[in-house]
This record gives structure tokens, C-alpha cells and sequence, in this order.
């Protein structure tokens, strides 16, 4: 499939890029996306949770009354998990909660939701840009021309660009990454994923390999 290309005013101009169709024009696997989303939410976990059990509380081991005879519950010592300050069941203990997930099945999640956007009207490409020096307000006009101003919107560099990237840092709702950056998270919580043309084609060489 063919896409105009935008400029940075957001109007058409007579450029086109060709998006491959095995990338931009797929039916959606909604469980290979699940299966990253899982993943990068799994990976952002620390996983340094931890309560102390019965054997780890400083107290006194003494059993507290007798066996039998009380007419209540037999008690133990005051580690016990009943009594307020006492061991926790089966606490939560540290743990790594990543997970292996093969490559095939990420780049299929990428393209999965590309697809998706691509049926939603919702990705653009535009002209390359760059900025003499890291401003805020020319990347919000950038925003206010493409009509992205009250949306999430993820900016996809084909190379790095400081200027841009600084220049969009304190704009709530806007992520610029470069292709290599890209995850699926970041694609779906966009409502527009915006490709600078000088990264369609790397983009597009990332996702076939």
C-alpha cells in the first residue's frame, strides 16, 4: 500500500511511501499482543516484595498457656500467624517475574497493532524534521498542525535526534523513539503513532527480519 506523505504543517505533498502490506496490512493477533503487553508489564515489575513468616519474627518461642484445659483454642508461641505482629502465611517472597517470549511472536505484535492503526486511520507519515536548537513550542506546533494536540501520539525517528527529542521531553501525551526503540506497548497507548519518513523503511527492515 501506498501513503502520502505529510509535511510538517500537516498538509499533503506529491511524495508517497510504499508500506509493506505483510507489515501494515495484516489481520490482528490479539494473543501475540497480549502475550508482549504481558511481557514488557511483567518486565517493569521489581519484584523485591517481601513479608516476614513465622520463622523470621523476633519473639518468644514459650507456649502461651497450657494444651488443654482453657475451654479456647490451643494456642502456640506469640510468632503465631493469628496474633497481631505474627508470621505472615505464605507471604510474598522476592521473585523475578520476566519471562522468555520468542522474537517472532513480538514482531508479530508490532505488526499485529500497526495493522490495526493503519484500519483505524490512525498513523501518518511526515516529512523529516529538525530543529536549529531544542524548543518546545516548535514541536507543539508540529502537534497543533497534525491535529495531535489532546492525544497520546508516538513519534517513530529513523535515527536519533536530540533536538527533537528534547524539544518534545515536557509535552504530556507525546513519546519520540527511534525505530530500534519501538515496543508494543507504546503503540497501543497511542491513539496515533506518527513514522518520519526517513524511518519508514527502516522500521519496515526491523520488522521483517
Amino acid at each position: 500500500m501506498e501513503v502520502v506523505v505529510l509535511d510538517i504543517k500537516g498538509q499533503e505533498t506529491a511524495k508517497k511511501v510504499k508500506l509493506d502490506d505483510s507489515i501494515f496490512g495484516i489481520e490482528p493477533n490479539n494473543h501475540a499482543i497480549y502475550l508482549e503487553i504481558k511481557q514488557y508489564l511483567a518486565n517493569q515489575r521489581q519484584g523485591t516484595h517481601k513479608a516476614k513468616e513465622r520463622a523470621e519474627i523476633v519473639g518468644s518461642t514459650k507456649k502461651l498457656k497450657k494444651q488443654k484445659g482453657s475451654g479456647s483454642a490451643r494456642y502456640g508461641d506469640i510468632k503465631s500467624p493469628t496474633f497481631k505482629g505474627g508470621g505472615r502465611v505464605f507471604g510474598p517472597r522476592p521473585r523475578n517475574y520476566s519471562f522468555k517470549l520468542n522474537k517472532a511472536v513480538k514482531r508479530l505484535a508490532k505488526r499485529s497493532l500497526l495493522s490495526q492503526k493503519v484500519k483505524d486511520n490512525a498513523l501518518k507519515v511526515i516529512e523529516d524534521i529538525s530543529f536549529n536548537e531544542p524548543k518546545t513550542k516548535n514541536f507543539l506546533n508540529v502537534l497543533n498542525d497534525l491535529n495531535l494536540n489532546n492525544k497520546k501520539s508516538l513519534f517513530v525517528l529513523g535515527e536519533s535526534n536530540k533536538s527533537v527529542y528534547l524539544s518534545s521531553r515536557n509535552l504530556k501525551g507525546v513519546k519520540v523513539v527511534s525505530c530500534s526503540e519501538v515496543n508494543s506497548y507504546d503503540i497501543l497507548g497511542a491513539s496515533d503513532v506518527v513514522l518520519f519518513e526517513g524511518a519508514v523503511d527502516k522500521f519496515q527492515e526491523i520488522l521483517r527480519k
